[in-house]
């Protein structure tokens, strides 16, 4: 996503649109629209596996309920530089995993084959993907709970109001009329 953000902070790009998480730390280089989808990321496991929620791949908590720890031997399988991936790298502490225990992939697909040939324990990755992934690979499942879940918009340069402005117009007729809806589906 930083060649997105660079592309449209130089002005190559007029926008950039593709499951783009808003962050504070991107709206330091680019604005964004309004919100479009709420991703949520879910953790796929193999059945049978001993892991029922993704809260049981951690040794401990601390005082304020936050992850002490990654017990041995976990490994999370992610597609690179999504949303599940910065979520799983990040420290214990910030419910992560730590960049020693994700694998990164260049396609979610590749992710589940790693977690189908125990190359890993688990995969994070967005909801509907997931579904997907479960419903196509025998043997998979989808723990309960969300993992975590964001917010997409479209990033915009810096002080373009003018196309900020309509696109936020666009997005609020494709909400009022369901198009959105239809599309996340």
């Amino acid at each position: 996503f930083g060649s997105i953000i660079g592309g449209v902070q130089s002005g190559k790009y007029d926008f950039g649109m593709a499951g783009m998480t808003v962050t504070e730390d991107r709206k330091k280089s680019v604005d964004f629209s309004d919100t479009y989808a709420t991703a949520v990321q879910v953790v796929i496991v193999k059945e049978g596996s001993q892991y029922t929620s993704f809260e049981d791949f951690y040794t401990g908590f601390d005082a304020e309920e936050n992850p002490a720890g990654v017990k041995e031997g976990i490994k999370i399988g992610v597609q690179q530089d999504t949303t599940g991936d910065i979520y799983a790298s990040d420290e214990p502490k910030n419910w992560g995993f730590g960049k020693d225990n994700v694998i990164q992939y260049k396609t979610g697909a590749d992710a589940v084959q790693a977690l189908l040939t125990d190359k890993v324990t688990a995969v994070i990755i967005d909801n509907e993907p997931a579904k997907s992934f479960v419903q196509v690979n025998e043997g998979l499942k989808i723990l309960e709970g969300e993992y975590a879940n964001e917010e997409y918009a479209i990033c915009v340069q810096k002080g373009n109001t003018d196309l900020l402005d309509k696109i936020n117009t666009a997005l609020k007729d494709l909400k009022a009329d369901g198009t959105i809806d239809k599309i996340v589906a």
